[in-house]
């Protein structure tokens, strides 16, 4: 039976700050625990997005792939699709989206995931460049991105939502990323403006952190080096 009530997350955000870049779990065990989710690939390699089971990565040319198995993650998450629908947004910016999501209510306790499904008049998305070894850190592969506009595009807003508590493992509040209709624009989202969307959400009670034990690189590596880990994450996304 699929537990629709677990959010499974690979790997921490904190991990990249130092550059420990390296896939260490298939698409494959991924998919294993959801059929919706995001990510990112080896070097952080492009933005990926799943939905309705299809695993998409947008690259830094801004061509949309389907993902084999054997694509390699080092930071992911995934869950089992059970949304329920809130309502609808009608001409909103991200703030209004926010405040949707949140019911009004300043933050919220738990993890959740939005779904906006619509026409948005304006969508900004980013892909970086892949990094190979010795690979960058997160800031410096942050500077090597590309940035896609796009008007009038009918799409689905794929959005998860992390408490304060847990920024480091994930970026606190939202992390939100995109996929067209039509395939012609998406990943980590960077600014958008909704035309209109139905808006569906699902809440989690557990999260399910599963850590890359098996990469000598992460079990060796001290984090008290790397400085403010939660100013880098929350300037790279």
């Amino acid at each position: 039976m699929k537990k629709t009530n677990v959010l499974y997350q690979h790997g921490t955000l904190a991990l990249l700050v130092p550059g420990l870049l390296a896939g260490t779990i298939t698409l494959k065990k991924l998919m294993e625990h959801g059929d919706t989710g995001i990510g990112t690939g080896e070097g952080l390699n492009g933005e990926v997005v799943i939905v309705d089971g299809k695993p998409y990565q947008f690259d830094s040319f801004g061509h949309a792939n389907l993902l084999k198995e054997d694509f390699t993650l080092p930071f992911a998450n995934s869950h089992f699709a059970n949304y329920q629908k809130i309502g609808q947004l009608t001409v909103a910016d991200s703030a209004k989206f926010a405040a949707a999501g949140l019911n009004d209510r300043p933050n919220s306790n738990t993890f959740f995931s939005i779904l906006a499904k619509g026409t948005f008049s304006y969508i900004k998305t980013r892909a970086v460049v892949k990094s190979e070894r010795p690979f960058d850190t997160l800031a410096q592969t942050a500077k090597k991105q590309s940035i896609f506009e796009a008007h009038d595009v009918k799409g689905t807003l794929l959005s998860y939502y992390s408490p304060e508590l847990f920024h480091g493992a994930a970026v606190a509040g939202y992390h939100n990323h995109f996929i067209a209709d039509d395939l012609s624009i998406g990943g980590h989202v960077l600014d958008f403006q909704i035309e209109q969307a139905e808006l569906f959400k699902q809440v989690f009670d557990t999260l399910e952190q599963h850590l890359p034990v098996d990469n000598q690189e992460f079990i060796a590596h001290d984090f008290d080096l790397d400085g403010d880990l939660g100013e880098v994450i929350s300037k790279a996304e």
